[in-house]
């Protein structure tokens, strides 16, 4: 059964969110909510629970997790960032965006696309996510709470409840926070590429 914490969407509790990183340094998997829609998350160094979190959603090793990270400056760390990549995502981050940038090579292969070699990354604008990242001190694996048969994500906490309560370990209730994911950008060539138009407006990427 999941533990399921009710956490004040913009002033979160520290006690809940020290709780939840415990959690995720345990191994379990979360659900948690940011600024496009409700996530699924787990430690970055956790191959058991990033393979839960497939098993949840049921996708196979080419679905492109994200990184989710607390500023620019976390993202040099698994991606190679240019001039104009590091512009680009300044303009629009924190923001409802995952970017999509080559690995370095400290990235884990089981992380990276298995033939493009990509890394999925995103600075979300949500008080109980980026107050969980500080208290991680490192990014977190997610990916939207989309179930298989679903074509949007979850946004119901008591839903989500009663659709998972065994699947994972903690669900974080911040209330509703909508139904649309991120806009997904390509920036791997040489101009930006949107693959997946969501709640992250693409007029800032000139497309």
């Amino acid at each position: 059964m999941s533990q399921y914490f009710i956490i004040h969407p913009l002033n979160p509790q520290p006690r809940l969110i020290r709780q939840a990183a415990q959690i995720v340094r345990d191994g379990g998997v979360i659900v948690y909510p940011t600024d496009s829609c409700y996530a699924l998350g787990c430690h970055i160094g956790d191959k058991a629970a990033m393979e839960r979190m497939r098993q949840i959603r049921q996708i196979d090793e080419r679905h492109q997790f994200a990184l989710v990270c607390r500023d620019l400056s976390e993202i040099a760390t698994y991606a190679k960032v240019d001039n104009q990549q590091y512009r680009l995502m300044k303009a629009a981050t924190p923001g409802c965006y995952a970017f999509i940038l080559q690995a370095t090579r400290e990235v884990p292969k089981r992380l990276q696309h298995p033939s493009r070699r990509t890394i999925g990354l995103r600075v979300p604008d949500h008080a109980v996510v980026r107050a969980l990242l500080a208290e991680l001190s490192e990014p977190l694996l997610s990916s939207s709470l989309i179930l298989p048969g679903d074509d949007t994500p979850l946004n119901d906490p008591q839903e989500i409840r009663e659709r998972l309560d065994h699947q994972v370990a903690l669900i974080l209730d911040a209330g509703s926070c909508g139904i649309e994911p991120t806009t997904v950008v390509n920036l791997t060539g040489p101009v930006p590429e949107i693959t997946r138009v969501g709640k992250g407006d693409t007029a800032l990427f000139g497309v």
